[in-house]
């Protein structure tokens, strides 16, 4: 019951988010229903959970996974329009803890890492930058506010024994002061035979050196299958991917940034977690979407 009290907790959280600004493209009853669903469907660790016939995440105490179809509607629930066609699911903190994290599964094929020995880091940041920029017309199109990077909050880093790679980008809206609250994307990837998984932690910029290590903790208990492991590649039959490691970082990274560092602008400035002791998502959500906007 506990375990299930404190994922309302987190419910509420975001419910305060969807009612803090414009970004909101969904219903009210809409966002409440997804909460109601995410609660029926949540798996409290510790348990095993299979990951697109791929992998295996052992879900350690303490956490909370939304699988699909699930996830998809928090994720639009939260101001993420999109398709989630790769999303294996969101996981929270089973307690107030200032963060989530996205779980996805591309089937890119075999990513070579040979690049990452190569690549300079701050010819990756301005292409981020650019991409950016490019592409606030059309956050600015769906009711998202502008956005900029701010800079690294940790450099891609590679490790090429176990397959892994790291990185943080943060960001904020476009012409806040300096200083103000950033959002941040802490971004881990798993390499597999067939393509590779990603775990996306999304914090506030002040937290991240308290929360990135929750992040690392679910990618060390993330273990792919016999057979689609990384070493487990074939020359002669396996599909090789057309780009390496820094286009991950630039491509892949750039196309999730956006959105979701915009939705824990709105988390740093807004949000407040209350723990709540068996009330239904959905009476908490009406009641609480009778509130004014929080002001700043």
């Amino acid at each position: 019951m506990m375990k299930m009290n404190a994922m309302l907790a987190r419910a509420l959280l975001f419910l305060l988010l969807v009612n803090a600004g414009p970004a909101l493209a969904q219903g009210k009853d809409d966002a409440a229903k997804a909460w109601a669903d995410a609660q029926q469907a949540a798996k409290p660790g510790p348990q095993d959970i299979a990951l697109a016939g791929q992998a295996v995440l052992h879900l350690p105490e303490g956490k909370v996974f939304i699988p699909q179809p699930q996830a998809a509607a928090v994720m639009r629930a939260m101001g993420n329009p999109g398709s989630y066609a790769d999303l294996e699911g969101v996981i929270f903190p089973a307690g107030q803890g200032g963060w989530f994290a996205v779980l996805r599964f591309e089937k890119s094929g075999y990513i070579k890492d040979d690049d990452a020995k190569d690549w300079n880091a701050d010819d990756l940041l301005k292409s981020y930058r650019e991409g950016t920029e490019a592409s606030n017309e059309e956050r600015v199109k769906v009711g998202v506010p502008a956005m900029e990077i701010t800079g690294w909050a940790e450099k891609p880093a590679y490790a090429k024994d176990s397959h892994r790679l790291v990185w943080a980008m943060s960001s904020r809206s476009k012409g806040a002061p300096a200083g103000d609250e950033a959002g941040v994307n802490y971004n881990t990837y798993a390499l597999g035979r067939e393509g590779y998984m990603s775990l996306n932690l999304v914090t506030g910029l002040n937290e991240l050196s308290s929360h990135k290590a929750e992040a690392q903790s679910l990618l060390a208990a993330l273990e792919f299958n016999e057979g689609k492991r990384y070493a487990d590649f074939d020359s002669s039959t396996d599909h090789v991917a057309e780009y390496g490691l820094a286009a991950l970082v630039l491509g892949v990274g750039a196309k999730k940034l956006g959105l979701l560092a915009v939705v824990f602008a709105f988390v740093a400035k807004f949000a407040k977690v209350f723990i709540l002791g068996g009330a239904g998502v959905a009476a908490v959500a009406a009641k609480f979407f009778k509130r004014n906007k929080p002001q700043a």
